[in-house]
C-alpha cells in the first residue's frame, strides 16, 4: 500500500532491481540507489492482479486501461493532505438553539411585552 499516492491501480516493476513498487517514491524510500528509467514498463493491475507491459513511447487513450479487465489505471493521483481542524460541539445542534433562540426573541418584539413570557 502506497502511503504517497492514495489511489494507485497499479504497481510497478522496477527494472533495476526487479521489485514491485507503487511508486517511484516506494522505490527511492526502500532502495539505496536511482531508478533506472526504461521505455517498456511492466504493470499489474491491483483489480484483477494481472500482470501486462506497456511502451511509453507509443502510449494511446486506450492504453490507459488495463487490457485483463478494463481497470481505468492512469488517474489523476490522490496525495495525502494534511488537514488543521478544530474540534467542537455539533454546529447543527447550535444552529437549532439560534434558530430558537432568534424565534423566540422574535415573538417577544412582537408582544411587546418581555414579563408576560417569563
Amino acid at each position: 500500500m502506497c502511503k504517497h499516492i492514495l489511489n494507485a491501480q497499479v504497481s510497478i516493476r522496477s527494472p533495476c532491481c526487479r521489485k514491485w513498487f507503487d511508486c517511484p517514491d516506494c522505490h527511492a524510500e526502500s532502495e539505496n540507489h536511482a531508478l533506472l528509467k526504461v521505455a517498456e514498463l511492466t504493470l499489474v493491475c491491483k483489480k484483477c492482479k494481472k500482470a501486462f507491459r506497456k511502451d511509453s513511447r507509443e502510449f494511446e487513450e486506450a492504453d490507459e486501461y488495463c487490457p485483463h479487465c478494463d481497470n481505468h489505471y492512469v488517474l489523476k493521483a490522490k496525495t495525502p493532505q494534511a488537514v488543521l481542524k478544530v474540534e467542537s460541539e455539533d454546529v447543527r445542534m447550535d444552529n437549532r438553539w439560534v434558530s430558537r433562540s432568534t424565534c423566540f426573541l422574535f415573538l417577544v418584539a412582537a408582544a411587546g411585552d418581555i414579563t408576560s413570557w417569563c
